[in-house]
C-alpha cells in the first residue's frame, strides 16, 4: 500500500473527528486533521448537512482515495444511537458518493493497534498518535480518535491476514 491517500472519520454530530493520512513506502504522515463542530444550537437535520458538505470540501481538496471509519459503538440509549448513526450515514454518503472504497475498524481494535490495549483512554490515544506520526501537539481527543483510525487502517493493510482483518463496506 504505497502512495495512497486516506480520509479517516470518527463521525459525530457535534464533533466529527478526521483525518487525511498519506503513507508512502512505510512512513506515514498526516496531512490534515482536526474536528468539524456543529453548534448544539443547531437542529440535527442542519447538523447532518454541513458534516456532508465539510467532508465532500475535505474529499475535494486532499482526493483521498480510501475512507476509514471507527465501527459502531454499543450504547445502551437509543436516541444516543440513532444520533450517532444519522452522523455515521451522513459521513459515508459523502465518501460513497466520491467512489471512495471504506474500511471499518471496530473501537477496540484502533486501540490496540495504537496504545497496545483495547481498553486505552483518550489520553493514551492521543499520546500515542502524537508520538507515531511525529506531531510537535496532541490533537484535541475527536482529531486524535481520526488520526488512530488511519493508523490502524495502514497497520492492518500491512498484514498478511489483511484480507481477513478489515470491514470493506463498500
Amino acid at each position: 500500500m504505497s502512495g495512497v491517500r486516506l480520509l479517516a472519520l470518527d463521525p459525530a454530530l457535534r464533533n466529527s473527528g478526521y483525518a487525511i493520512l498519506e503513507k508512502e513506502g512505510s512512513i506515514v504522515r498526516a496531512v490534515s486533521y482536526g474536528v468539524i463542530r456543529n453548534n448544539s444550537q443547531l437542529s440535527m437535520p442542519v447538523c447532518l448537512v454541513e458534516i456532508h458538505r465539510q467532508i465532500e470540501e475535505l474529499i475535494r481538496i486532499h482526493s483521498p482515495e480510501e475512507c476509514a471509519v471507527e465501527g459502531l459503538i454499543y450504547v445502551q440509549n437509543t436516541r444516543t444511537a440513532i444520533t450517532l448513526g444519522a452522523a455515521r450515514g451522513s459521513a459515508l454518503l459523502a465518501a460513497a458518493q466520491h467512489g471512495l472504497a471504506i474500511y471499518e475498524y471496530p473501537p477496540r481494535r484502533v486501540k490496540q493497534a495504537v496504545a497496545g490495549q483495547g481498553a486505552a483512554q483518550k489520553a493514551q490515544i492521543g499520546y500515542m498518535v502524537r508520538c507515531l506520526l511525529g506531531l510537535t501537539a496532541t490533537p484535541e481527543a475527536d482529531a486524535a480518535d481520526a488520526l488512530a483510525i488511519g493508523l490502524t487502517h495502514f497497520q492492518m493493510h500491512n498484514s498478511p491476514l489483511a484480507a481477513h482483518q478489515t470491514n470493506r463496506l463498500l
